[in-house]
C-alpha cells in the first residue's frame, strides 16, 4: 500500500474567530525554493480557498494581513481584488483542499502519531494560511523530532492567538513596525521592493534569492526559525503575481 501523500493533523476552531479550518500537512514538495520540506496547508474546513479569499472567509486563516487583497463577488476573479500574497490558491492550495474531500489524507491525532511523520526532515510552518491560527500544540508535536522548521505569523499583536516568538518570523509590513518587534527581541521577516529598501545593520536578504545567488534553499537553510535562531533578520524582493499591488 502507497505511504500517503500527507496527514490531516488539525480539524477545528481557528484561534482567529472560531471558525473551522483544517490542517495537512503534505509529504513532498517540488518548490525549488523551500527544498523537499514537509509543507503544511491552513484552509478554511467548509470552502475551498479560492471561495474563501474572493469572500473575505479566508480571515480565519490568514488574520488581517494585507496581502490577502479586497473581497469580491465577480463570478470570473480567480482570488480577491488587488491580492498581493505570492501563493497561487489554483495551485497547492486548492490541490490540498479537493485532496482532502476525496479522503486522501488520513487523519491522526497525538503527540506520538504527528511527530512521526516529520522525523528527521524540515517542516514549513504555513506553506499557505498563518500559523498562530492553529494552536501550538499542534506545532509542538510536528516539529518536536524534525530537523528543524520554518515559520512566519502577522499576528504576534493579536492577543487570541497563541503567538510564539521564538517558533515563528514575526511577518513585519514595514520598517518601522519590524524595528517595533526587534525591540522585543522578535525576528523578523520582511519583504520589500528593492535591495535598497533592506536595514543592513539588522537584516540580510534571504541566501534563497537569486539577488544573494541562491546559495541554498531553505530545507538547508533554516533562518526563518524564529528567535531561537541566533542570526539577523530576513528581508526578500517582493515576488509573484500579485508584486505589483504589494
Amino acid at each position: 500500500m502507497p505511504k500517503p501523500k500527507g496527514h490531516i493533523i488539525y480539524e477545528g476552531p481557528s484561534l482567529i474567530d472560531g471558525k473551522p479550518i483544517v490542517v495537512v500537512a503534505t509529504q513532498r514538495s517540488s518548490n525549488l525554493k523551500t527544498g523537499n520540506m514537509i509543507q503544511t496547508y491552513i484552509l478554511r474546513a467548509d470552502m475551498d480557498p479560492i471561495a474563501a479569499n474572493k469572500s473575505g472567509e479566508d480571515y480565519s486563516i490568514c488574520g488581517n494581513c494585507d496581502m490577502r487583497g479586497e473581497a469580491t463577488d465577480d463570478p470570473n476573479a480567480m482570488s480577491a481584488t488587488r491580492r498581493a500574497c505570492y501563493v497561487v490558491l489554483k495551485r497547492d492550495p486548492l490541490a490540498v483542499w479537493k485532496g482532502i474531500q476525496k479522503g486522501i489524507y488520513p487523519r491522526i491525532k497525538g503527540h506520538e502519531n504527528i511527530a512521526d511523520i516529520a522525523y528527521s526532515r524540515m517542516v514549513r510552518l504555513g506553506a499557505y494560511g498563518d500559523p498562530s491560527a492553529v494552536p501550538v500544540y499542534i506545532w509542538e508535536s510536528l516539529i518536536s523530532k524534525a530537523k528543524g522548521h520554518t515559520g512566519y505569523s502577522h499576528h504576534g499583536k493579536m492577543p487570541a492567538e497563541e503567538f510564539r516568538s521564538d517558533l515563528y518570523m514575526y511577518s513585519a509590513d514595514t520598517e518601522a513596525e519590524a524595528k517595533q518587534m526587534w525591540a522585543k527581541d522578535y525576528r523578523t521577516f520582511r519583504l520589500v521592493k528593492t535591495m535598497a529598501d533592506i536595514n543592513l545593520d539588522n537584516e540580510i536578504l534571504c541566501p534563497a534569492h537569486e539577488l544573494a545567488g541562491r546559495r541554498t534553499t531553505c530545507e538547508n537553510c533554516g533562518l526563518c526559525g524564529g528567535s531561537k535562531v541566533d542570526a539577523k533578520n530576513i528581508a526578500n524582493i517582493v515576488h509573484g503575481l500579485g508584486s505589483k499591488y504589494f
